[in-house]
């Protein structure tokens, strides 16, 4: 009977020692969750700034349609003609 209390306080020590750094161990693990989940995000955002980077650099008619859109521009001599959808 004596050997059982002393595990039931031994078991309540460890308890009450260990049980409050788990949930820290709980928080950041969920954090490092949020985290890995932010970078994957971000990679898949580079990826895709890196291929739009490729094809500005390789090929000229999509550079030549994102100058027009985007940007405005036009050639020498055009004129652009823009129609407003009225609201």
């Amino acid at each position: 009977m004596k050997n059982a209390i002393q595990i039931f306080i031994a078991a309540a020590i460890i308890l009450v020692v260990f049980l409050p750094s788990y949930g820290v161990m709980k928080k950041k693990e969920d954090r490092i969750k949020e985290y890995e989940e932010q970078i994957a995000i971000l990679e898949k955002k580079n990826a895709d700034l890196l291929k739009e980077k490729k094809r500005l650099e390789e090929d000229p008619v999509y550079l030549e349609g994102v100058a027009r859109e985007r940007m405005g521009l036009m050639r020498e001599g055009e004129v652009i003609y823009r129609i407003k959808k009225e609201e």
